[in-house]
């Protein structure tokens, strides 16, 4: 009896600890997948009015007429990408998945783009997610009606996010977008970057993973399964092996390089037609102090004939303004220097400095020790990068005030990194080959949206789920993406930020203030195919906008002709240029009636949150 009751109590343990890992490892759950589009082709007339509209508005100031004006996003992520999925966990109150059909729904019904793209993280893409963003992609351009005249383009690509913890071995992020998307004219991987990012979004834990679905903090234990599942997916990556030609690696390895030139030739080996756009590169909530865009101008960093676009604005704020401060400067020997403050400008690390000083004289220290600690404070902070506020133990968003923004820009980026900004990007040359070297960049804007939202900006409004702005659904669930608390003290300690786990060494509570929703990569395209959009892009006949469908005609006057925005030319005398525009409608509340035919009402109002793109025939007034 005693034998067989230890063999029950054997097998039993045997079962629990088979289901625990099964937990663990996601054996019960199927991952998001790509959806269910639901919306059909908009109906032929809705085009037919918006560029109707569109040509007499031009026609009124005399602005060209041949070719449309086409607004879209290309910069989209899903629930493919772990940082999306973080996001979609209940802890934070999200909404749970968002697979790729949200996206196309979104995109053709909520914000009636003309174009966007897919553009998952590739560091943890898995080959079954790689080949689902494809096929969803491919369902939602076969609704979009005839090739010549779609409702709307939809293209195919991945996100490169590259992170260095030093401006020499920092390059950023960088969107790769493809102009096919039939299996025989996009690469069978993802190409992602190696680094920080990399490891950042190496997944959970298994135990971590079972302990969630135990304790499921915010509810919703199903999805703490599926994250459980999303982990395992990321822990069985292997990478791909080096110096293999592409076509030769195997589909479900894990592609990832470490810099520009190297991606640049993965692409080149494909040979597909493709673009890369960087962006996010004054964006200091991961960027270190002091980059600049001089590491990329060399010819081995700098494809033209792919980087030809940048994004200089976001829902992560704006790239486009130069301004003379830095974070950091760096003396001879390479070693970072807190630079002081100036008028316009409070460099985080004086400010840490700071804090740690008046801490010091509140404890009735002399002031030879406090100010010997202030420096001490502000070397600490610099060597701990992106996580320098927690060299500061205890010290809070409200006691850092302003330091490090840009107090004069834009709706600018966190944290501001002005050498990574556009002004400065094409401000700079490269004397060191026979011939002068330059970025050339055509200007787009999009969203950069983690819930499947493409083009949020069209009116302002849901903060959770329309930016990225997130947080604990209530005070009684401990921050998951931060540190716990240090009590204060009035010494600075030595951080390692490679030591911090993932999105705890990043400022998450001060970035929340800074997101907005997302703007608008616009081109003047000859009409709305997928040829005439790519071509657009391809010859920087682009603009950007921080969400308004603003109409704008740029060009170079030259006696009788006119070199449109993007051209590239030579000149010898003082140039004159002719700009028009035409500000964009004003905004009905709700959606418009064809949302309510293409969509259930269920769907407007869990996707599009009950607003939608729907213009009145007032313009705005630019002034």
């Amino acid at each position: 009896m005693i034998k067989w009751l230890g063999a029950g109590i054997g097998l039993l343990l045997l079962l629990i600890g088979a289901g625990l890992y099964g937990i663990g490892v996601g054996w019960f759950v199927e991952l998001d997948g790509i959806g269910q589009i639901e919306g059909p082709m908009l109906p032929e007339e809705i085009t037919a009015d918006i560029q109707n509209a569109q040509r007499a508005a031009a026609e009124a100031i005399e602005a060209g007429t041949d070719r449309q004006i086409l607004f879209g996003d290309l910069h989209v992520h899903t629930t493919i990408s772990l940082d999306a999925f973080l996001l979609s966990l209940p802890v934070l109150g999200a909404e749970g998945a968002h697979p790729v059909a949200d996206a196309c729904d979104f995109a053709r019904y909520c914000a009636a783009l003309d174009f966007w793209s897919i553009n998952d993280h590739a560091e943890v893409g898995t080959a079954k997610q790689w080949s689902e963003a494809k096929q969803a992609i491919r369902q939602c351009n076969a609704v979009a009606g005839p090739e010549e005249n779609p409702d709307m383009v939809s293209f195919l690509g991945w996100e490169w996010t590259q992170v260095g913890q030093s401006p020499k071995e920092h390059y950023g992020h960088k969107n790769v977008i493809f102009r096919d998307t039939a299996e025989d004219a996009v690469p069978r991987r993802a190409i992602g970057a190696l680094g920080i990012a990399s490891s950042t979004f190496a997944g959970t834990p298994l135990l971590s993973r079972i302990g969630a679905y135990i304790t499921a903090p915010g509810g919703d234990r199903r999805r703490w399964l599926e994250w459980a599942a999303f982990s395992e997916g990321v822990a069985n990556l292997k990478p791909c092996t080096e110096g293999v030609p592409v076509r030769d690696l195997p589909d479900d390895c894990r592609e990832n390089v470490a810099t520009p030139a190297e991606l640049f030739g993965k692409l080149n080996d494909w040979g597909f037609d493709s673009i890369v756009i960087p962006h996010g590169n004054t964006w200091g909530f991961y960027s270190p102090p002091g980059i600049q865009w001089d590491t990329q101008l060399d010819e081995s960093q700098n494809d033209p004939e792919l980087q030809t676009l940048i994004e200089m604005h976001s829902g992560h704020g704006n790239s486009e303004e130069y301004r003379p401060w830095r974070a950091a400067v760096y003396s001879d020997a390479g070693e970072p220097v807190c630079p002081a403050p100036t008028r316009d400008y409070l460099p985080d690390c004086w400010r840490a400095g700071q804090i740690i000083q008046e801490r010091c004289l509140a404890d009735d220290e002399d002031a030879a020790t406090c100010e010997e600690r202030a420096a001490d404070a502000r070397a600490k902070h610099l060597r701990a990068g992106v996580a320098g506020r927690l060299v500061v133990p205890g010290a809070e968003g409200v006691d850092w005030g302003d330091s490090g923004q840009c107090r004069d820009c834009f709706l600018p980026a966190f944290s501001y990194r002005p050498g990574g900004s556009a002004q400065y990007a094409l401000a700079i040359t490269d004397f060191d080959n026979a011939e002068a070297n330059n970025f050339h960049f055509g200007f787009i804007s999009s969203s950069d949206n983690h819930f499947a939202r493409p083009g949020t900006g069209y009116k302002e409004y849901g903060r959770r789920g329309n930016t990225e702005a997130n947080g604990p659904r209530s005070a009684d669930i401990p921050q998951i993406l931060q540190p716990p608390p240090a009590p204060p003290q009035s010494s600075a300690v030595e951080i390692d930020p490679l030591e911090i786990p993932g999105f705890a060494r990043l400022d998450t509570e001060r970035q929340a203030s800074f997101f907005t929703t997302g703007g608008l990569a616009v081109v003047h395209a000859e009409n709305r195919s997928r040829g005439a959009v790519w071509d657009a892009l391809k010859r920087r006949e682009t603009y950007a906008t921080s969400g308004d469908r603003i109409l704008l005609w740029f060009n170079l006057i030259q006696g009788p002709r006119r070199a449109p925005m993007g051209s590239k030319v030579e000149l010898r005398t003082t140039p004159t240029f002719e700009v028009k525009a035409v500000g964009a409608f004003e905004q009905k509340p709700g959606c418009p009636e064809h949302v309510h035919d293409g969509l259930s009402p269920e769907r407007i109002a869990e996707l599009c949150m009950n607003e939608c793109y729907h213009p009145s025939d007032v313009r705005r007034r630019i002034t």
